[in-house]
């Protein structure tokens, strides 16, 4: 597995890589925006390890670049910041998890682990819910025959859905199967991605399928007549 780890810090990108190559990790690395987007245009990393302040191009630009070329790869965003507008910022340009410096670096490798089990491959077996169908072989999901482009983190999100339909799942209930961790009752993580799923899932117009029960979670049912 190699990660790469893309931090400005010389000092910050030294203790990641010590910690990743003591776990088992070829680690390639970055120094910035720019370098980061060169390496990503030639290799393939396993996960992306992305600080959000650089001086050439910044973590949220680097991924918002990933995304618009269908590129998956796990990112873990690292922040400075800790308010709700700028962890939604990195949500918003596709980060799938995040953390906060100065960070645990055993929490940090915890969480690396967590991405990469979710985007491992699944069965080839298909999933079907009217007319959304997710081939977890292939990692794909279409509604009515519309490819729908997904992140990992909405990706899993919707596979959890398909595989309970008509179950309230409560947030702790997606939080531990989804993130693998529980962000606690204050954050709004989980309701930024329901809206993020759910808006490409009606991009045409479709009928709601991803339904909120107050005080409770939310379930995947047909819609009401």
């Amino acid at each position: 597995m190699q990660v790469l780890v893309v931090d400005d810090e010389p000092a910050v990108r030294n203790a990641l890589r010590r910690a990743f190559t003591l776990a088992g990790y070829d680690v390639a690395e970055a120094d910035g925006g720019a370098p980061a987007v060169s390496m990503l245009a030639r290799s393939s990393p396993d996960v992306v390890v992305l600080d959000v302040l650089m001086p050439d191009i910044d973590g949220l630009e680097v991924c918002r670049r990933m995304r618009a070329v269908g590129d998956r790869t796990p990112v873990l965003m690292l922040t400075a910041r800790e308010t709700v507008a700028d962890r939604v910022a990195g949500l918003d340009a596709g980060a799938d998890d995040y953390v906060v410096k100065p960070f645990d670096l055993d929490e940090l490798l915890a969480r690396v682990r967590a991405l990469l089990r979710r985007s491992s491959n699944g069965d080839s077996s298909l999933l079907q819910f009217g007319d959304v169908m997710l081939d977890r072989g292939a990692r794909e999901a279409t509604r009515g025959g519309r490819r729908i482009e997904l992140t990992l983190t909405e990706y899993n999100l919707l596979e959890l859905f398909m595989r309970y339909p008509r179950q309230v799942l409560s947030r702790g209930q997606i939080y531990e199967r989804v993130w693998d961790y529980d962000f606690g009752p204050l954050s709004n993580s989980l309701s930024v991605y329901i809206g993020y799923l759910r808006r490409k899932l009606e991009a045409a117009g479709e009928p709601r399928v991803i339904q909120t029960v107050r005080g409770m979670g939310y379930v995947l049912r047909e819609p009401a007549p």
